[in-house]
């Protein structure tokens, strides 16, 4: 029995605000994100755990789905 792979979506995070004084987790996840910088953009596949990631900073993210 072969089991299929879901292909997952795409979708494209944009830091829209800075870190500072926030919270060290909430650095520590936009770096997760690959973002460390203002207007830098990440692409990354739409699972559950980047999707936990974006929730926990949404407010300083712009999120674009594919």
């Amino acid at each position: 029995m072969a089991v299929e792979k879901k292909a997952t979506g795409k979708i494209r995070v944009t830091q829209i605000k800075s870190p500072i004084r926030r919270k060290a987790y909430q650095e520590a996840t936009l770096i997760g994100l690959g973002l460390n910088k203002m207007h830098k953009t990440s692409e990354l596949e739409d699972t559950p755990s980047v999707r936990g990631m974006v929730d926990t900073v949404k407010h300083l993210l712009r999120v674009e789905t594919n």
